[in-house]
């Protein structure tokens, strides 16, 4: 028999805590992307990420300046069940946007 074999003993505690934090690590996999138009200003733009992904002001104006500069840009992260609605508002206010 080796004598170099290891085992760790895992409590029904401690098991519960890494599934746990496996579920929060999962929920947080989805991203709300928002994507450049010629359409939007950037006034409406900041307004909806204020509204719709609670940003703060200042947050919604970088975030509109990435979209401007970049193409794109992540604007929430979260389950996809926060998202959806979200995303959703996004869209109906003429952004374009979507989950990833």
């Amino acid at each position: 028999m080796p004598q170099n074999l290891y085992f760790r003993f895992v409590s029904t505690k401690e098991k519960y805590q890494e599934d746990i934090l496996v579920a929060e690590q999962e929920d947080f996999e989805n991203q709300i992307v928002l994507y450049n138009d010629d359409v939007n200003t950037f006034d409406h733009v900041i307004e909806m990420l204020v509204a719709t992904c609670e940003h703060t002001p200042i947050q919604a104006e970088q975030c509109a300046m990435i979209v401007h500069y970049k193409g794109k840009c992540t604007v929430k992260s979260g389950s996809f069940e926060d998202l959806k609605p979200r995303c959703s508002k996004l869209l109906e206010a003429g952004l374009s946007a979507e989950i990833i």
